[in-house]
């Protein structure tokens, strides 16, 4: 106790609101799954929150618009928080939670790789080091378990979403420090205009074709649960937004790390995952990847941390 009473009161607000944006989005799987079960695919989920969002958004800064639509480089951006939502949102209800997280946070492979290319950054030991550590992860996490058909390596559906989540993530905190010079509200809505137009595309199109079903009849149990949803996910925003501001950037990023904890354990108490040998194996270099990638930042260096859903 004494020494929580010398931290600070201004340095344990930013770090409590990290805290609790992670919590959010760890155990976000778990009301997707409930309005799954009442008819409504993660895709319109998806859509529905970011049309909330992006309707706040405009309507607060209605100049964000212009700034988007006159930078073409933020488009990719869009694309690729669009495309980070709906993989992640939809794997982790058709999947195993904790597998899927997992590969979704192989971040610090595709970050490099992507940096290297889009930025021109060079290849360092310590980032070969975090490319090996992050490739060894992924094989433990995609090994057959004892007992499977013994065809090698094999990926569910719900792997190739968490890969291609992982994969879109990394792209957009690429192409946030791309686009640094943009305003904050362009950005912003950048990622949520694109969480709601992927999403909407993926939807309608995959309705029309019979693969999904469409959205349900409007109802006041799935309804008003899913604006309470999308005011949390609102809020926990909210809550990045005000803890990453007033923390390092390396700081903000391991607090982040802890989603995975609050999604492996939530998931695993819930029943939606199973944590295996080999995925803890796995979890942990991939883990000690991401760490790693966090520790090399400099302690001023800004970057900004998009959240999930």
């Amino acid at each position: 106790m004494r020494v929580l009473q010398k931290i600070p009161l201004f340095s344990i607000l930013p770090i409590l609101a990290l805290l609790l944006n992670a919590l959010v989005w760890g155990i976000s799987w778990w009301p997707f799954r409930q309005l799954e079960a009442r008819g409504l695919h993660p895709l319109w989920t998806t859509v529905v929150i970011y049309v909330f969002s992006t309707s706040c958004l405009m309507l607060s800064k209605p100049h964000a618009l212009g700034q988007l639509l006159h930078a073409p480089g933020l488009w990719v951006l869009m694309l690729a928080f669009g495309m980070t939502n709906a993989a992640f949102n939809w794997g982790v209800v058709v999947g195993d939670v904790v597998r899927v997280v997992f590969l979704f946070y192989l971040m610090p492979l595709w970050v490099a790789l992507l940096a290297r290319f889009i930025l021109g950054e060079s290849f360092t030991l310590l980032i070969l080091l975090r490319l090996l550590l992050a490739l060894l992860g992924a094989a433990f996490v995609l090994w057959p378990e004892s007992g499977a058909p013994k065809t090698g390596w094999y990926l569910h559906f719900s792997d190739v979403l968490g890969l291609l989540g992982g994969f879109a993530f990394a792209l957009t905190n690429v192409m946030l420090r791309h686009q640094a010079q943009r305003s904050e509200e362009s950005r912003a809505l950048a990622m949520f205009m694109g969480g709601m137009s992927v999403a909407g595309v993926l939807a309608c199109t995959l309705s029309l074709r019979g693969v999904i079903d469409g959205p349900p009849s409007l109802a006041w149990g799935w309804s008003s649960a899913i604006f309470c949803l999308a005011v949390l996910f609102m809020s926990s925003n909210l809550l990045l937004q005000y803890g990453a501001a007033r923390l390092p950037a390396n700081v903000t990023s391991i607090v982040m790390l802890i989603e995975v904890v609050f999604a492996a354990v939530s998931a695993i108490l819930f029943g939606a995952g199973v944590l295996t040998t080999k995925l803890m194996i796995g979890g942990a270099l991939i883990l000690l990847a991401a760490i790693l990638s966090v520790s090399s930042k400099k302690v001023g260096d800004e970057e900004s941390c998009p959240t999930l859903s």
